[in-house]
C-alpha cells in the first residue's frame, strides 16, 4: 500500500493577505553574506575569507502572532471555561491523539461569502457523501475562501460555521474542525453588517463560541482542500507547543494510503 501526503497548510510569507491589516506576520531574511558579524562575535580575529566560500549562515527573524499561518485554536482562544464552566485548556494542554485522526470534508464553495452554515447544512452533505461521524473526526470545512488565498479579498471570503452547526459536529464527537477561510465564523467584514441590521450581539463570534458548551479546536487558514476526497484519510495537525497560548501554528497535513 502506498501513501500519499498532501500539504494543507498555507505559507508564513511578506506580502500577501492572510490577515486584517496590523496582524500579518513579518519575516526579515539574513543570507550567507549578512551574518558574518554575528559569527565572528563569538572567534576573536575570524576574518570572513577564513570561511569556506566566505560564507556564514542563513537565518531569518520572525515577527508572528500565534495566529498567524495555518494554526489551531485551542479552546482557551474561544474563551476562559469550556464544557460549560471547566477552565479552557490552552494550546499546550490540547489532548495529542485529537491531532491525528480519520478526516472528513464538508463542500461549502456553493455557499456565498458571509453565508452562515446551520446543522441543516451539514447534515445533508454528510448525507450528499454518505458519511457518518465518528467520534474524534477531523471535520474540514471547504469554502470559496480557498481559491481566494493570496487575492485582496482573501480575509472577507467564504462562509462560515454557525453556532448550530459547529453544536451538531461536537455533540457527535468531533474535538478538531478545519476551515480554509481566514475564521471559522463568517468573515467580519459580513457579520459587522449584520449586527448593524439587527444589533444582535449573538452573530458576533458564534461559532467559535461554540466551545463554552463543548471544549474543541479548529484549524484556519488550511489550504488545497479542493483536491482531497470527502473521506477516506487522516489528518495530521500537532500544534507548536507554546506554553499557556491560545493557538499553535501546524503544518497540517492530509494522509491518504492508496
Amino acid at each position: 500500500m502506498s501513501r500519499k501526503l498532501i500539504d494543507i497548510s498555507i505559507y508564513l510569507e511578506n506580502n500577501v493577505v492572510s490577515d486584517p491589516d496590523g496582524y500579518g506576520p513579518k519575516i526579515t531574511y539574513f543570507n550567507h553574506q549578512d551574518t558574518f558579524p554575528q559569527i565572528q562575535q563569538y572567534f576573536s580575529g575570524l576574518k570572513k575569507e577564513d570561511l569556506p566560500d566566505g560564507e556564514t549562515w542563513a537565518i531569518e527573524k520572525v515577527e508572528l502572532i500565534t495566529h498567524n499561518g495555518t494554526h489551531l485554536d485551542a479552546p482557551y482562544h474561544f474563551h476562559s471555561t469550556m464544557n460549560k464552566g471547566e477552565k479552557s485548556i490552552t494550546i499546550d494542554e490540547v489532548p495529542l491523539d485529537w491531532c491525528f485522526q480519520n478526516g472528513v470534508k464538508l463542500d461549502f464553495r456553493r455557499f456565498e461569502d458571509g453565508y452562515v452554515v446551520t446543522a441543516k447544512d451539514v447534515e445533508e452533505e454528510l448525507h450528499r457523501i454518505d458519511y457518518e461521524l465518528n467520534p474524534l473526526d477531523i471535520v474540514l470545512v471547504n469554502t470559496r475562501a480557498g481559491r481566494r488565498y493570496g487575492y485582496d479579498d482573501y480575509v472577507s471570503s467564504g462562509c462560515g460555521m454557525g453556532y448550530e452547526a459547529t453544536m451538531y459536529l461536537l455533540e457527535k464527537g468531533v474535538r478538531v474542525t478545519g476551515t480554509d477561510a481566514w475564521s471559522w465564523d463568517a468573515p467580519f467584514f459580513h457579520t459587522a453588517k449584520k449586527y448593524r441590521e439587527t444589533q444582535d450581539p449573538s452573530v458576533i463570534w458564534e461559532g467559535h463560541k461554540a466551545g463554552k458548551d463543548i471544549g474543541y479546536c479548529h484549524m484556519e487558514k488550511l489550504h488545497n482542500l479542493e483536491i482531497l476526497p470527502s473521506s477516506g484519510f487522516m489528518v495530521s495537525c500537532f500544534p507548536v507547543k507554546i506554553r499557556k497560548a491560545s493557538a499553535g501554528w501546524t503544518r497540517a497535513v492530509a494522509i491518504i494510503n492508496e
